[in-house]
């Protein structure tokens, strides 16, 4: 069991570590970089692998941790408003993925009801946020910033998530399954 609880900690480490260089990665891809949303793919990993109290925890730390460290993404609302979404994402993914078969299209429809639920938390977050300063945010903000400017990464967690869940949790690979 402690075993179990270490290694867990270990890969959320990992996975919040994982959630702080990428962004620096994607960002050497001009146009698209940020689109590709490179803070919730190890989020998503997190919560499939370490469990939604994990991958909740994860979420909400990663993109405050990156605001007050690199200045990226602002810290209000942009920050704020993510750390709600992506502890969403975790949350949503780790809870499915314990509840539900591991199975193939349970880890996709996991992985995509994280997806929806998490951007509606975003949308929520975004609009309290603007509301309390005095700003708006309109549904056609919420459909741009949520889906048309994310397609990148949404196709890109859609066809990547699901291979790597299903990788590390190769009964070789990963011994401490719940």
């Amino acid at each position: 069991m402690k075993r179990n609880s270490l290694m867990k900690m270990i890969l959320a480490a990992f996975f919040l570590a994982l959630s702080y260089v990428m962004p620096f990665v994607t960002g050497q891809i001009p146009e698209i970089g940020a689109m590709l949303c490179p803070l919730h793919i190890p989020v998503l990993l997190c919560g499939f692998i370490c469990g939604w109290p994990w991958g909740l925890a994860v979420g909400f730390i990663a993109p405050l941790l990156r605001s007050f460290v690199t200045g990226m993404p602002p810290l209000f609302p942009t920050a704020v408003c993510m750390a709600f979404e992506l502890a969403a994402y975790g949350l949503v993914a780790g809870l499915m993925h314990k509840i539900l078969p591991r199975k193939k299209p349970y880890i996709y429809l996991s992985l995509l009801t994280a997806m929806i639920i998490g951007r509606v938390v975003w949308g929520c977050a975004m609009f309290i946020c603007l509301g309390v300063t005095g700003g708006s945010f309109t549904l056609a903000a919420f459909i741009a910033g949520a889906f048309t400017n994310a397609i990148p990464g949404i196709l890109v967690q859609i066809i990547l998530i699901p291979v790597l869940v299903m990788a590390l949790e190769h009964p070789k690979l990963m011994r401490f399954r719940d």
